[in-house]
């Protein structure tokens, strides 16, 4: 841990060596104003100083509420100064000079004109960077990495910064699990293996930004360990209509096929839009496990299982979009949104295991073939309403909302069993499973925002939701050519949960370098479990409260720290308090734990921020009751099965260097470096367990601009040996390029990449512990190459873009399934 925290302390003083070292002492200082050749002075407008000899960027800065900008330290030559603003064409001074004679100059006013030609004859193009860092959140920008193009929202998130995607598609942010995913705002009410199968099944074309919170405001709800990574899809509100179409085809071992249209359309009062995707997937995933079983009390091996799963699967997806706003007045807006998806997967699992005693001798094989169909069915509904209640911008926000979940899963497995010689040892069996489950989720929340003088905001809200699952788990059994139903393995559980909540938060300049932030939440659960089956229950009742708090000191204009601490919850996911059993194959199986309790992490970070282009990040996290999963044992049936357990506490140390730097003018770099340190101690199975792991996760993308509209970019993650709760994960990593051309006058993008060029993404792991002992590799159809074309079109003229809205269901969307 001390060599990686040394080695990334020799990375960030590197980097301010690159920055400043050897470079003339800066002195000069550059002046101006902007305005509107209209309006009077412009506000918001980014002002660019450029270098007169390349055009290459100097500095970039904003103007302030007077419209006025400045830029100190700045080392003798030429320069210009390029603004540009929302709604308005680009505005550039005359070339000037500062030297040691004229150390300062005062730029003449520049006057922006707004855009009044039709869109028709102006496409608008983003020139945003992958990946910029705020104060509060980091914000990945889909569009503005070409490797994106043709892949889904998961692999999105999965060469962010920081982000991590294990075997079974579960998140986890800077080495810690439980992060909650949102979308606009919004939760998925998806968790676990539902939450992956969702993302990946929605296209990269519909998404427009990713931002990643590890510390959240009292605002956002409690729950998430690690924090909250908000999915931002496509949305405009231009006048008159605009909208892209695309297409793409992916071919690795097996084709891959999506096409999306985003469109928008704004009259008067009016505002619709809407995003339709369709995804085609057919893939492949190959998992060898190799078990021993051991005595309990000598620890003496009693027998080897080596099994291998080869899976194929089809899956055809459809999601829709539809929301209309209603501008009422000057102040008030109201708006309904309408979602849904379908997803259709078919899978065939051929699954062999071989069972050979102590000494290596061979003694049998079981062999499975497992089918799969499945069907999901999603409806979610919206209605929002925002008044702006004075002239700073305060405002009174409400949401109602509902979503609904309807899934099937019809399961076959087929069991043969032979001796080592490949003969028959006994007759076959025949497992059936009917799984439908079925989630209704309702919430509400009203939130006030209140600007104060002097720059300071209060905010206040509340929020309730109410969520019930019914999960009916039926298996029978063919013996014979007889149907048993099975009672052992068959299972009715109804879940049903009320969560209340209410926070303030207060957010206050101090002075010109100091400012502050503290909020606090406060939540009720109430949760019953009930299995109809068994006649078992349980009510739960809690309340607690979650402080936040933010510091923020600016040193200069070049470096600023923020010092912010969290308490968050992570409660568990709905189906894993269901202790119904879902079957990998004769011998290995997962089922939920209904004794779940919550697990509270307490989160610090330290953070320091570089002219925008270096932020480092200190982090400390405290965690009691870890919910993770465990493997368990029976060494009679030769069974293994998974489960989710309050298995430990957890204490992480971590620090992370990203940096976004303009190497020259056609090549932008970012780079994005975290260690970590997981220590978990607890009882698993009776046996204390205490494992650690230092961590090195890299995560970068080197972006390259060429004459004639043609862009490129090589992109990759890499990360070494880390704990996952009692697994642990061996390295690995995948390098992606890619090329991009702006064709038929800048309105179609042409787009090739090859995601994950040397194959190397390959989950490979082992978990040893009491009288557990196993090893896990994991392969799938990750080498893709893509190749995508997407046309723009626009008519109609460019308005400011207002605040996107984001419902109440926040908390309760990521907790389905598992």
């Amino acid at each position: 841990m001390k060599n990686l925290f040394f080695i990334l302390l020799l990375f960030k003083l590197a980097t301010f060596s690159y920055l400043g070292y050897g470079q003339q002492l800066p002195a000069g200082k550059i002046s101006g104003s902007v305005a509107d050749n209209h309006q009077g002075s412009l506000t918001a407008a980014t002002v660019s100083l450029l270098k007169a000899k390349d055009s290459s960027v100097a500095k970039v800065g904003t103007a302030g509420k007077d419209g006025r900008y400045q830029f100190e330290g700045i080392n003798w030559g030429r320069y210009l100064v390029l603004v540009s603003a929302t709604g308005h064409n680009k505005g550039y001074s005359a070339p000037f000079e500062i030297d040691e004679t004229h150390p300062s100059f005062l730029v003449q006013t520049i006057e922006l004109v707004p855009q009044a030609k039709s869109l028709n004859a102006v496409t608008v193009t983003s020139t945003r960077p992958p990946v910029e860092q705020k104060i509060d959140r980091m914000v990945v920008n889909v569009e503005a990495s070409i490797t994106n193009a043709g892949s889904n929202a998961l692999e999105v998130l999965e060469k962010s910064p920081g982000i991590s995607v294990d075997k079974d598609g579960n998140i986890s942010l800077k080495g810690k699990d439980g992060v909650v995913v949102l979308i606009d705002g919004r939760q998925t009410y998806l968790s676990g293996t539902d939450l992956a199968a969702y993302l990946r099944n929605l296209n990269a074309s519909q998404l427009d930004q990713v931002e990643i919170m590890t510390n959240p405001p009292a605002k956002y709800d409690a729950a998430g360990n690690s924090g909250i990574i908000n999915i931002k899809t496509k949305k405009n509100r231009q006048m008159g209509y605009n909208g892209s179409v695309n297409a793409g085809y992916g071919q690795g071992r097996y084709p891959k096929v999506n096409d999306g249209l985003n469109f928008n359309y704004r009259k008067d009062k009016w505002n619709l839009f809407t995003n339709l995707s369709h995804n085609y997937n057919r893939n492949f995933n190959q998992l060898t496990i190799q078990r021993n079983f051991v005595d309990k009390q000598t620890k003496d091996l009693l027998s080897h299982f080596g099994q291998e799963a080869n899976n194929q699967s089809i899956s055809r997806s459809y999601n829709a979009k539809l929301g209309l706003d209603y501008f009422a007045s000057k102040n008030t807006t109201l708006g309904v949104v309408f979602n849904g998806f379908l997803n259709n997967r078919t899978s065939k699992t051929d699954n062999r295991t071989d069972i050979s005693d102590a000494n290596g001798k061979p003694g049998s094989q079981t062999k499975a073939a497992i089918s799969n169909k499945q069907q999901w069915k999603n409806f979610s509904t919206n209605l929002n309403f925002r008044r702006v209640l004075d002239t700073l911008g305060s405002d009174l926000t409400a949401d109602l909302d509902y979503s609904g979940y309807d899934t099937k899963n019809d399961l076959r497995m087929i069991n043969s069993y032979f001796d080592a010689t490949g003969h028959p040892i006994y007759a076959g069996d025949t497992l059936l499973g009917a799984l439908p489950q079925q989630i209704n989720i309702y919430s509400g929340r009203m939130d006030y925002t209140k600007n104060l003088k002097k720059g300071a905001r209060f905010e206040a809200g509340i929020k309730s939701s109410y969520v019930k699952t019914d999960n009916n788990a039926g298996y029978d059994s063919i013996l014979q050519a007889q149907i048993v139903h099975d009672v052992n393995r068959s299972n009715h559980f109804i879940y049903e949960e009320n969560i209340n909540a209410a926070y303030v938060n207060l957010n206050k300049p101090i002075n010109k370098k100091w400012g502050a932030q503290a909020g606090l939440r406060l939540e009720n659960t109430n949760a019953k479990g009930f299995q109809v089956v068994t006649a078992e229950q349980f009510n739960r009742h809690y309340t607690q409260l979650f402080p936040t708090g933010y510091i923020q000191y600016q040193q200069d204009k070049k470096n600023t720290y923020v010092l912010n601490y969290g308490k968050r919850i992570r409660r568990p996911d709905y189906q894993s308090l269901n202790p119904f059993i879902n079957f990998i194959d004769r011998y290995t199986y997962s089922k939920g734990n209904p004794n779940l309790r919550p697990q509270f992490s307490h989160n610090i970070e330290l953070s320091h921020n570089y002219q925008g282009i270096l932020i480092t990040t200190l982090n400390y996290t405290r965690t009691t009751d870890i919910i993770q999963n465990v493997l368990q044992q029976n060494e009679e049936k030769n069974e293994t099965y998974m489960t989710k357990d309050n298995i430990a506490k957890q204490r992480q140390l971590g620090i992370s260097v990203n940096t976004n730097i303009p190497i020259t003018k056609w090549w932008r770099s970012n780079v994005y470096a975290n260690a970590f340190n997981n220590k978990f101690e607890g009882l698993v199975n009776g046996t204390f367990v205490s494992i650690d792991a230092t961590t090195l996760m890299l995560n970068g993308s080197q972006q390259f601009t060429f004459p004639r509209t043609w862009t490129a970019e090589v992109s990759g993650f890499y990360r070494t040996t880390g704990v996952e709760g009692v697994i642990k994960a061996k390295p690995f990593g995948s390098v992606s390029l890619g090329v991009s051309k702006q064709i038929m006058k800048t309105k179609g993008t042409l787009r090739l990449n090859v995601r994950d060029v040397f194959n190397t993404q390959r989950f490979r792991g082992v978990s040893r512990y009491g009288n557990v002992d196993a090893a896990f590799q994991e392969r799938g159809d990750n080498r893709v190459a893509n190749l995508t074309f997407t046309y723009r079109f626009a008519k109609g003229k460019i308005t400011g873009t207002p605040k996107r809205r984001a419902g109440s269901a926040s908390e309760e969307q990521n907790r389905v399934g598992g």
